[in-house]
């Protein structure tokens, strides 16, 4: 048996350098809602904030200048460095909720975590409660997190220098705009800005009031699902703001290298690419699906184009991995009991585009699996000699082969590994089979589509199944197994 290889002391070094840039950069970042404290007169606030932008500031100065970057960062390091600094930056970004003595510390853990990684679930009982600086810190995380912590950082720090390739690739992201990668994640963070503001104006123009635009662009764009109110979108039952929110929804699920060759006026890329081809199916039947389902009870009165109304939402919502909802958590738990709540559950495993602010399994790795099971059958059907085309169009043509199929097929199987130990675990302490497999599928994929089931009274055990489904399902499982089993090898040679 082949000996496993751990981190070397440079390494180790090396990871905590980098550890201590993107912590500075994290303490600007919570500095900025000081200023949303100062402006809705919310001054309690600014010392939570500023107390916790300090101690990251003071601990990232400190390990940036005791540890220096002794060696280029192999995937490997990077891959480790990727799954490290999400828990370090949940934890420091955990801070300002436990400092203002709103949340425990575990409650204030699972906020960051739900935020940074897009997630939506939320552990405030009340959210109409909630401060314009905690929301401004809610959906700020969000909108981090959509593009990547160490998107953002390889974006605006140049210290990274010919590390950036390893840590691109570490953060589940293995397309490029362009062959430079710094190139590329500059590209990223500019669509991301412009979308970002797009986001805004649209919701201001179908009716919200500006910090609400502010708030819910951040939360749909990141396709994260934190809301303002207990209601969600459901609040201003708008259906511009439900046609705005849906739009964007769509819009950050989409990969960025989709994005920016339609930006560029290549259309017809978008309707060729494989993507869109899995997603608008899916989407079409998985509205009419849940409309009928919803039609035939009598919880929207018979009334057609109502159910088709909240369907439509919630499946947007679910296939985006946006989590923002038209349809309260009882309503899901009752209402949709049975085939609704089946078909936001496979939609939401399904999950969103890669390359995208979205979680999931995707809808490349569907569509490449549907199309090797298409392969397969026909070559049952052709001559022996026959040659079948493995190619998908995927922003470019993509050649498929064995190696591709058999790292899909094993992510789908790790992914469905995490998924059902994940609901046997939460099931001991709630036994609505179908509520758990809905709550830990949206926890999973990063959705945050709730069925009433997570809440700040939850068991801690529950809560720390979801924590660590959130931060699965943002890093794409590999970065993870790789690092629990280094941990684990270092802790059985000691």
């Amino acid at each position: 048996m082949q000996r496993i290889h751990g981190l070397s002391g440079r390494e180790a070094k090396t990871i905590l350098h980098f550890t201590g840039n993107t912590l500075m950069l994290l303490a600007v970042a919570i500095l900025i809602p000081i200023i949303v404290a100062i402006i809705y007169n919310e001054q309690r606030y600014i010392a939570p904030f500023l107390y916790s932008a300090v101690i990251s500031a003071v601990i990232g100065f400190s390990l940036a200048k005791l540890f220096k970057a002794e060696m280029k960062m192999t995937l490997k390091s990077a891959m480790i460095f990727s799954t490290i600094i999400w828990l370090i930056v949940c934890a420091l970004g955990a801070l300002p909720y436990y400092f203002s003595g709103e949340l425990s510390y575990l409650d204030a853990y699972f906020e960051a975590m739900s935020g940074f990684t897009t997630t939506g679930f939320s552990m405030y009982a009340n959210l109409d409660a909630v401060s314009y600086t905690i929301n401004f810190w809610r959906g700020f995380t969000q909108w981090i997190g959509g593009l990547g912590i160490i998107v953002i950082v390889l974006s605006i720090l140049s210290s990274f220098g010919d590390n950036i390739m390893g840590m691109y690739a570490a953060e589940g992201r293995d397309e490029r705009i362009f062959p430079s990668i710094r190139h590329t994640v500059r590209v990223m963070l500019y669509i991301y800005l412009l979308y970002t503001v797009i986001s805004i104006v649209l919701f201001i123009m179908a009716g919200m009031p500006i910090f609400d635009s502010v708030f819910y662009a951040f939360s749909a764009l990141s396709t994260g699902g934190f809301a303002m109110h207990n209601e969600s979108i459901a609040f201003y039952n708008n259906i511009w703001i439900e046609i705005a929110a849906m739009i964007i929804m769509v819009i950050g699920a989409t990969n960025f290298a989709l994005h920016y060759t339609v930006l560029k006026g290549n259309w017809k890329e978008y309707f060729k690419d494989i993507e869109t081809k899995v997603a608008y199916p899916l989407l079409i039947l998985g509205t009419i699906i849940v409309a009928v389902f919803l039609y035939n009870t009598s919880y929207y009165g018979h009334d057609f184009i109502l159910s088709l109304r909240y369907s439509l939402f919630q499946v947007v919502s679910a296939l985006t991995t946006t989590g923002l909802q038209t349809a309260s958590g009882d309503q899901i738990t009752h209402q949709w009991a049975g085939l609704g709540i089946f078909v936001l559950t496979i939609i939401m495993i399904i999950g969103a585009g890669s390359c995208s602010t979205g979680g999931g399994i995707k809808w490349l790795r569907f569509g490449m699996m549907m199309k090797a099971m298409w392969w397969e059958v026909r070559s049952f059907l052709l001559p022996s000699k026959a040659k079948i085309s493995t190619k998908i169009h995927h922003v470019n043509d993509m050649k498929i082969d064995e190696k591709i199929l058999k790292i899909t097929g094993l992510f789908v199987f790790s992914y469905l590994i995490i998924y059902i130990i994940s609901v046997i675990i939460v099931l001991f302490y709630y036994p609505n089979i179908s509520q758990v497999l809905f709550e830990v599928a949206s926890a999973l994929s990063n959705v945050g589509l709730s069925s009433g089931l997570m809440t700040s009274t939850s068991p801690a055990v529950v809560k720390i199944v979801f924590i660590i489904n959130f931060w699965i399902g943002r890093l794409e499982i590999w970065p993870v197994l790789l690092f629990i089993t280094i941990a684990i090898n270092y802790i059985v040679k000691k």
